[in-house]
């Protein structure tokens, strides 16, 4: 019903309310953020896998921590899914859990922060301390009435960083720090801020743009292979049982970013040696000879970098299941997908993924029919299967020993949100250990 009634809310009025709940959210729990090191990370992609990175990197050299990231909610020992479609916590919820983090005695809390989250004023009475900047690619453009607004509503958070107090913590006045991707073009319009530092990294395989920065680390000729990632950073060897770029660009974010709070390279990355893959991001399964792998890439940019990482496996085919968001969420993206899958993969199977109040299979068929403008043909390479866990069934009895089946668009998604404002259980991973047997 709620969702009904804010159609007809002048929007000035939301952006009012939003503004006057997350101030009193703030208040009502006495400024959680003041009594935590406060770290967040935005962008496009790769925000709720750095987020869970640093905290992991951080607990293996011995502190506690909490994060909210549109994959879990972790406050100390205590980690749960998110199960909400939400990356940034309405109304008092996320001062409500850094709260908690205080209660449980965390030192760190690193907040996945979303444009969406930007625009509705969540960030508001947060006192961040580090800011980390991923990358910036077309995306949530209807959202924001553009890429310049989209650009511009993240680089809030940043001119934000700029008026918030600094705190003491354990008797010592906690920096404010930038750190931003270098191998991103825009990188140089997030590190432009007056703050106490600004920090890039990069990966030297790809273009390193030139951005004033006050320390620079960067992975140099990294190896990767199914084995894992191996880098040079100056005079010490990364080395993680990670596979892709994608893997690579994030943990460069992570390890930059606890360097950053003072802890030694050398430890950094002494530490980076037990990361572990984040649930639904490249998440691999196989059997018989088929590996399955579920991963959230919900747009063109993440899917490529996917790709890259997928041909390390050196696939016999490729069957892949897609599909995309509804809700008007990034409509231009569909026909984008469609036309991609048909030049990457050897069989398309095209479902359903969170239709919210649009029609699934109009959203299925506009992706389908961009496929098979490239060359698909239905019931041979191309399918058309409205339920999910049907399409991902499809997909693995069609595979033979040698392929890849991905499924991509979810990830660790425990629901899938529909009409009316109603979300249903609908969970990628379960749906592969199933049908594998596993």
């Amino acid at each position: 019903m709620l969702h009904r009634i804010k159609k007809y809310i002048p929007h000035s009025w939301l952006q009012g309310y939003h503004f006057l709940m997350a101030n009193g959210a703030a208040f009502s729990y006495r400024y959680p953020s003041n009594k935590l090191h406060v770290i967040g990370v935005t962008g496009t992609n790769g925000k709720s896998s750095t987020v869970q990175m640093i905290g992991h990197l951080l607990m293996e050299l011995g502190e506690t921590v909490g994060w909210t990231t549109t994959a879990s909610f972790r406050i100390a020992d205590r980690e749960v899914i998110n199960d909400q479609k939400m990356t940034m916590l309405g109304r008092t919820q996320t001062h409500k859990m850094m709260g908690e983090m205080v209660k449980r005695k965390c030192k760190y809390a690193i907040i996945e922060t979303s444009s969406q989250g930007i625009l509705q004023y969540r960030h508001i009475g947060i006192n961040y301390d580090t800011v980390l900047f991923t990358n910036l690619t077309p995306e949530h453009i209807e959202a924001h009435g553009g890429f310049d607004n989209y650009k511009a509503t993240k680089l809030r958070l940043f001119q934000k960083i700029t008026s918030l107090k600094k705190k003491r913590l354990g008797g010592e006045t906690v920096p404010k720090k930038i750190i931003v991707n270098l191998n991103d073009q825009y990188s140089a319009e997030f590190a432009r801020f007056n703050v106490d530092q600004v920090i890039g990294y990069a990966d030297d395989d790809r273009e390193i743009f030139d951005v004033h920065v006050d320390k620079k680390i960067v992975a140099e000729k990294p190896h990767l292979s199914l084995a894992g990632t191996a880098a040079k950073i100056g005079d010490e060897h990364l080395k993680i049982g990670l596979i892709g770029p994608y893997y690579l660009e994030n943990a460069m974010a992570a390890i930059s970013a606890v360097v950053s709070l003072g802890f030694s390279m050398r430890d950094v990355l002494k530490a980076a040696l037990k990361l572990e893959a984040v649930p639904g991001r490249l998440e691999t399964f196989s059997k018989d000879g088929v590996t399955v792998i579920v991963d959230y890439a919900p747009e063109p940019f993440a899917l490529e970098a996917l790709y890259k990482a997928v041909a390390l496996f050196s696939a016999k085919r490729i069957i892949h299941v897609t599909g995309s968001t509804g809700g008007g969420r990034d409509t231009a993206r569909r026909k984008v997908i469609g036309q991609m899958s048909a030049a990457k993969d050897d069989v398309v199977i095209v479902t359903n993924e969170d239709p919210y109040d649009e029609e699934p299979m109009s959203i299925i068929d506009e992706i389908a029919d961009s496929a098979k403008a490239y060359g698909k043909i239905d019931g041979t390479d191309l399918f058309r299967i409205l339920d999910r866990k049907e399409a991902i069934e499809k997909a693995i009895s069609l595979a033979e020993h040698g392929d890849v089946v991905l499924v991509t668009g979810k990830g660790s998604e425990p629901v899938m949100a529909i009409s009316g404002g109603r979300k249903v259980t609908s969970d990628d991973r379960v749906f592969v250990r199933d049908i594998l047997g596993l």
